[in-house]
């Protein structure tokens, strides 16, 4: 299951509850977060437990009708994504998962936010609008000039880098600018980030090859050390026999 970053419409939030009585799955009720959003796109073809992105957070369906669906939001999901700073009347990006007969037009976006960074300028330039975000060391790394990035769901390009102050730059056309919620959002508010997915795994693999380099020079160190001093012992036998002749 994956995204492409191609938002399908703006939801309205509905109500953000904190309930008790959730059940769990034992029949026991305990408390959870719940958001509800009103939407058209993203209910054709709805079900309970599909994936619904919202704000670039994947998220499964719980019970929905013809104009409304809730989700629940587990506690990791509220402190690593924006969906905590949410309010009754707030839009939201909204994207269901994507068909395998379907065409991407953006990238591979799984839905799981590494992180909120936040809105530090809006600069326009002619009927485009440059967006800075902050992002954080843990991401700095696979965020590249003229890579993916999704950013509350939105699969954009990033322009520019400063790995310095911790901020990169982004542009939006004006027609993505209608259809998304990046630009109705002010300074200082968060967005939810994530890295393109293949440039972690390469990283991943990348790091693995440098363990084992690593392993195999330490190895080789030992074997040398090992031959160095077999040879340095077999070398003071050899004197003392020839002394003691």
């Amino acid at each position: 299951m994956v995204f492409t970053g191609i938002v399908e419409e703006m939801g309205t939030v509905l109500s953000v509850e904190k309930k008790a009585n959730l059940e769990m799955w034992d029949g026991s009720k305990s408390e959870g977060f719940v958001l509800k959003i009103k939407c058209e796109e993203a209910l054709k073809g709805a079900y309970i437990g599909c994936s619904i992105a919202v704000n670039g957070t994947c998220l499964t369906v719980t019970t929905f009708n013809s104009e409304a669906f809730e989700v629940n939001c587990a506690p990791e999901t509220l402190r690593r994504t924006d969906l905590g700073d949410l309010n009754k009347g707030d839009l939201v990006n909204l994207e269901r998962s994507m068909a395998a007969t379907d065409r991407n037009s953006g990238h591979f976006v799984q839905g799981h936010v590494d992180e909120a960074g936040k809105i530090l300028k809006f600069t326009p330039e002619g009927d485009s609008l440059w967006v800075r975000i902050s992002l954080s060391d843990d991401l700095l790394p696979f965020v590249i000039p003229k890579g993916y990035i999704a950013v509350d769901g939105t699969s954009l390009t990033v322009c520019e880098v400063n790995r310095e102050e911790k901020w990169f730059n982004l542009m939006l056309i004006a027609h993505t600018q209608k259809c998304i919620v990046i630009p109705k959002k002010k300074v200082g508010e968060r967005v939810n980030l994530e890295a393109d997915c293949m440039g972690k795994y390469a990283a991943a693999a990348v790091g693995n090859v440098r363990q084992e380099l690593a392993e195999m020079k330490q190895q080789l160190w030992r074997s040398q050390a090992t031959s160095f001093f077999a040879l340095l012992a077999a070398a003071a036998l050899t004197l003392l026999r020839l002394r003691f002749r």
